[in-house]
């Protein structure tokens, strides 16, 4: 909810700021308020695109840490890469949000205006602003959890069964014997 509301409050001082400056142009104005009604939307891209570069780093060190870290040493240094991974993760997030509006005013709101004439943004903000819209999108994160939870209760043992498929398969290639099974994590939300 915190976020949503620091969200909107930035939003909403990205149109004012624009608005008061840019009475002139209705296009500028209105294609600058669909993007600020989307920025909450755009948080979850945000999360995405720190995500894929805090798994990226994991994936470079993951083989190092493994070969170089002393078997008695690992519990303590996975919990220190962790805390590390942590504070990577929390600087690039503040480093991305940092240029949300630079992106927001030199390719986005752009690329409203060039796609879409006055009328079809207030159509457009109209619609993001419609209470059945602002319902769904509350919704939308327990409906994918609905949704997910069904799906991975419905295929977890034909994967559980692809995978040692896979591994009797990998272990032939290898030529070693294949690792115990992960047991699967439990969804997190």
């Amino acid at each position: 909810m915190k976020k949503l509301l620091t969200a909107l409050l930035i939003a909403g001082c990205t149109f004012s700021a624009a608005s008061q400056t840019t009475n002139a142009d209705p296009k500028l104005e209105w294609a600058t308020k669909v993007v600020a009604l989307q920025q909450a939307d755009l948080d979850g891209l945000i999360g995405q695109l720190v995500g894929s570069a805090t798994q990226d780093i994991v994936a470079g060190w993951a083989p190092r840490f493994d070969s170089s870290v002393p078997k008695a040493r690992q519990a303590k240094a996975t919990e220190e890469f962790n805390a590390e991974l942590t504070k990577f993760a929390a600087d690039a997030r503040k480093i991305v949000n940092a240029k949300v509006g630079q992106a927001n005013s030199e390719a986005l709101i752009p690329a409203y205006m060039e796609r879409f004439n006055v009328d079809e943004l207030r159509q457009l903000a109209t619609f993001f602003e419609s209470p059945v819209i602002r319902k769904y999108k509350a919704a939308t994160p327990e409906l994918v959890d609905v949704f997910v939870k069904k799906l991975v209760a419905s295929t977890q043992s034909d994967i559980q069964a692809r995978a040692k498929e896979f591994d009797a398969a990998a272990s032939k290639i290898v030529g070693s014997a294949p690792a115990p099974a992960a047991k699967p994590q439990p969804q997190k939300k």
